[in-house]
């Protein structure tokens, strides 16, 4: 480490051993070779030199991985392991931060405010290039809002928060048939989008849960400005009580999250979804249902199958009252040169209507 400064990595990465200070003049394929020997590139030139560099480098480690080849799963396990790969090279090329979180390199943007939002100030810090260009666009977002017709508004995601782009999960919400309109819980509320769906569609009672620290704040953050009475808590998966509606929209695929923001779209083990599906009926109001919004691209990728979440609903004592299905519009959906391709564009997100049996 650069005498002894903090290392800053949400990615995952161990602090760097064999760092080497750079700048300007270094190429992209001298970069490449040194982080391909796992030398950490300490940047000390112009800054934003420094993010065409970057963008040179991924460009390279892209372009010398092989496309994956074979079934569905183990073009899906290629394609994570590939990407896997291409963070952890393109996280050896590092920025410093002074005591109070400014960059001190020629023409570098303020990013004391955003990142303050992730990491207190009070000591010099070394960062990935990657990372800090992810937290800027992160405050963009938070600042600028994603547009929701949902919720007659906009919601504000804050870092390391999934941000509603794809609305066809929120629209489910929106429009499937609400049995009671007394009181409904979302789990792992993320922003808060569907629970202001909820709210804004004169649910009397909606409380919010997560466990995410940033989560929850944004949560409140974002209903707060909305202008709607949610209630939000820390609460592993369900608050106290019972609901009219209990709704979860838990990562779509099984499998290790390897970041903050993996964790929106990977659940090790099934643990949420089988958590919420064994725990539902103990929360259920009579003639309540719960809300199960889940996309079937786990089923397209060989990482689960149709029949495995159908024994799972029998096994916690629960029957499908009905389902609304919503195709995607995001436009992953139609690049065809996507490894994923195959599974994206046959993909399809339903809200299933879960009753007690």
């Amino acid at each position: 480490m650069d005498g002894g400064a903090r290392w800053l990595c949400e990615g995952g990465w161990a602090p760097p051993e064999d760092v080497v200070e750079v700048d300007d003049r270094l190429t992209a394929d001298a970069a490449q070779r040194m982080v391909r020997q796992g030398t950490t590139l300490l940047w000390r030139g112009d800054f934003q030199n420094a993010r065409q560099l970057l963008s040179a480098l991924g460009r390279r480690v892209r372009k010398s991985g092989k496309p994956p080849k074979g079934d569905a799963r183990s073009v899906f396990y290629a394609y994570r392991e590939a990407r896997t790969r291409e963070a952890s090279l393109l996280s050896r090329l590092v920025v410093p931060l002074d005591a109070g979180n400014a960059v001190p390199l020629r023409r570098a943007p303020d990013v004391r405010q955003a990142v303050g939002r992730v990491y207190e100030p009070g000591e010099p810090s070394l960062i990935p290039l990657r990372e800090l260009l992810g937290i800027l666009g992160a405050e963009q977002w938070r600042e600028q809002g994603v547009v929701v017709p949902a919720v007659g508004g906009r919601i504000h995601p804050h870092y390391g928060v999934f941000a509603p782009t794809r609305q066809e999960y929120v629209d489910l919400v929106a429009r499937a048939p609400l049995p009671s309109e007394d009181a409904a819980f979302d789990i792992g509320t993320g922003t808060g989008v569907l629970a202001a769906v909820l709210a804004r569609r004169g649910v009397g009672r909606v409380v919010a849960t997560d466990t995410d620290p940033r989560a929850l704040a944004c949560a409140r953050e974002n209903t707060e400005r909305l202008g709607l009475d949610v209630e939000v808590e820390r609460a592993d998966l369900f608050p106290r009580g019972r609901a009219d509606v209990v709704v979860c929209n838990p990562p779509w695929l099984p499998g290790k999250a390897a970041s903050g923001l993996d964790r929106a779209v990977y659940d090790p083990g099934g643990r949420m979804l089988h958590g919420f599906l064994d725990r539902l009926g103990a929360h259920l109001a009579p003639g309540g249902e719960g809300w199960l919004v889940l996309s079937d691209l786990a089923e397209h990728l060989g990482l689960r199958t149709r029949e495995q979440l159908l024994e799972r609903f029998d096994r916690a004592g629960l029957r499908v009252a009905g389902r609304l299905d919503a195709r995607p519009v995001h436009p992953r959906a139609a690049d065809a040169d996507d490894p994923l391709h195959a599974a994206r564009a046959a993909e399809t997100t339903s809200l299933w209507r879960l009753v007690a049996a």
